[in-house]
């Protein structure tokens, strides 16, 4: 549960308290290192193999799929994924529960609130099938996943901007102030990241030029980056608050 420093709930000793900042950078460190650490494992021993195309031209950088798709980057890839998975909906929920407590009276933003919290579902969902089935064993479903990642990403950050508006206009909080402008500029990156990305990838498989892929290599790990970094602004949102697993009070149990 998520609790703020100083709350009066009635529970036992907490078996875990982690502060709520420690747990989301964790939580984007997961994939992050994982990333990095394959890309760095695919470029020095997987060289030829992860830079290959159908257009059989020079790159110098492995895409995402690539790079995670064999041994022992998949199975490092895969196991940061799972791990902050769960924290990823753990995030998603508490999310939801600040917007509806924030927007109790705002029957718009609730909506929005409900909408975010399906988006940051399938965001995560189709992170976990992307990362679970490699390009390499069932493309379509890999595909797919990333399809699901990748627009839900998308419409994920743009309804938060619009709900983290509402709050800068309502309330005032530097911390809040300071989450908002970073989520935009975030967004606003990653956009421009995806066009990029998108004509660079069209761009190598209609004229098959020399170090095109490479581009569309680099747009992508930008994606992904700004991507985790947009999640991370949870640091500002939540940095009262604890993570904490407690069990309830003897007498309170039924």
């Amino acid at each position: 549960m998520l609790q703020g420093p100083y709350s009066s709930l009635d529970w036992d000793r907490p078996l875990i308290r982690i502060p709520f900042t420690s747990f989301i950078v964790g939580t984007a460190l997961l994939p992050m290192t994982g990333l990095i650490a394959c890309l760095f494992i695919s470029l020095f021993y997987h060289f030829e193999d992860s830079t290959f195309t159908h257009c059989r031209v020079s790159n110098y950088l492995p895409s995402i799929s690539s790079a995670i798709s064999r041994v022992p980057e998949r199975y490092i890839w895969r196991c940061c994924i799972g791990l902050h998975s769960a924290p990823r909906y753990l995030t998603a929920v508490a999310y939801f529960n600040f917007y509806r407590s924030r927007f109790s009276k705002r029957l718009l933003e609730l909506l929005l609130s409900v909408l975010v919290l399906l988006c940051a579902l399938a965001e995560n969902t189709g992170l976990l099938l992307l990362t679970y089935v490699s390009s390499t064993e069932t493309y379509n479903i890999h595909k797919n996943g990333f399809i699901t990642f990748v627009s839900s990403s998308l419409v994920h950050m743009l309804i938060t901007c619009r709900l983290w508006q509402v709050i800068r206009r309502h309330y005032v909080n530097s911390e809040e102030i300071t989450s908002y402008r970073w989520k935009v500029r975030l967004f606003l990156f990653n956009v421009s990241c995806c066009l990029a990305a998108a004509y660079f990838f069209r761009r190598h498989n209609k004229f098959c030029e020399e170090g095109v892929y490479t581009f569309f290599a680099f747009f992508e790990y930008m994606v992904v980056f700004s991507n985790i970094a947009f999640h991370l602004t949870a640091f500002w949102d939540f940095g009262s608050k604890e993570v904490v697993v407690a069990t309830v009070p003897e007498d309170k149990r039924y």
